[in-house]
């Protein structure tokens, strides 16, 4: 039986950080699926279709993993591909608390399905899409902080939606 996990999120944009939890989930498991979660209450800068597609770039060279789309319960889907395991990423000690009642609530609704919690490495503890969007928006130099297909993306798609200041 394959070791499936799940790590789910927006990636609007993915980053470096993503990056790093992805491949090192990776080397645990068999099979890792990059699930983006189309969030009706949020607005994203990309759609969820060119979310994937940017991942789909970015993890080219990662050896079983895979990119998904989905809408809906994280639950749902993660029993629906039969996964066993929600990847959530920590940066600091403030992602901690929303993240732990999330997994407390996604523990409620499947007792059987466990979240693991990684801590991103040193060097990517500091990184957000967030706070990519809006370096990229007051022209900063966001190289080495998501994978470089994204760069041109980004500046292209903040100047269409005249976000660059």
């Amino acid at each position: 039986m394959s070791n499936i996990a799940v790590y789910a999120g927006s990636f609007d944009p993915v980053t470096n950080g993503h990056l790093d939890i992805i491949k090192r989930a990776s080397r645990i498991f068999d099979k890792v699926i990059v699930a983006v979660f189309h969030n009706p209450n949020k607005n994203p800068l990309f759609t969820m279709e060119e979310r994937m597609e940017i991942l789909e770039e970015a993890i080219t060279d990662y050896e079983g993993v895979e990119v998904d789309g989905f809408e809906g319960l994280l639950i749902d889907y993660i029993r629906k591909h039969k996964a066993k395991v929600i990847i959530r990423g920590l940066r600091a000690v403030s992602d901690f608390e929303s993240e732990f009642q999330m997994a407390s609530m996604n523990k409620k609704l499947a007792p059987e399905i466990e979240t693991l919690f990684m801590m991103t490495s040193t060097e990517n503890a500091y990184l957000s899409s967030s706070s990519i969007k809006e370096v990229a928006s007051f022209g900063g130099c966001i190289e080495g902080l998501v994978p470089d297909p994204v760069i041109p993306k980004l500046i292209n798609r903040l100047r269409e939606e005249d976000k660059m200041i």
